[in-house]
C-alpha cells in the first residue's frame, strides 16, 4: 500500500512540475500561478518522499511540521538532506505571501521561487531514486 500512496503524491507532484513548466516562460501573465504550482509540487514531492520512508502522520495543518519531519527522516537514512530541506523550508515560508499578501510580490520574488521550486523537485526525484524508495 505504502507504493501506492508514494505514486499518489509523486503524481501529483509531477503534474505540478508540468504545469509549472508550461507557465515558467511567461510569468508575468502567469507568475502566481507558476510560484503556487512550484510550491504545491514541492509540499506534494515532500509527501511522497515522507510516505515513502514510512510516515503515518501526513497533515496539511503544518507544512514547516512536514519538513522538520522529512529532514528528520532523511537523517535516519543517513542522506544529507541539507539543499533540498532549505529549498522545502524557503518554498513554504513563501506560501502565504504569494497566496493572500495584500502587497504585489514583486517579478523577481516570482522568479526565485519558481528557481527553488524546480529546484526542489530535481533533488526531490534524485532523492527518490537513490533512496530506492517503493513507487518511486
Amino acid at each position: 500500500m505504502a507504493a501506492a500512496d508514494v505514486q499518489k503524491f509523486l503524481n501529483r507532484a509531477r503534474d505540478f512540475r508540468s504545469g509549472l513548466d508550461l507557465l515558467h516562460g511567461d510569468l508575468d501573465a502567469f507568475g502566481y500561478s507558476a510560484a503556487l504550482l512550484g510550491i504545491h509540487g514541492a509540499i506534494s514531492y515532500a509527501d511522497a518522499l515522507r510516505t515513502g520512508m514510512g510516515s503515518k502522520s501526513l497533515s496539511s495543518d503544518s507544512h514547516g511540521q512536514a519538513a522538520r519531519e522529512l529532514e528528520s527522516l532523511l537523517g535516519f537514512r543517513k542522506f544529507d538532506p541539507q539543499q533540498g530541506i532549505r529549498h522545502l523550508k524557503q518554498l513554504l515560508a513563501a506560501k502565504s505571501r504569494i497566496s493572500y499578501a495584500a502587497a504585489t510580490v514583486r517579478k523577481n520574488e516570482i522568479e526565485e521561487v519558481v528557481k527553488r521550486a524546480a529546484r526542489f523537485a530535481d533533488w526531490a526525484e534524485e532523492t527518490g531514486k537513490v533512496l530506492q524508495i517503493g513507487g518511486w
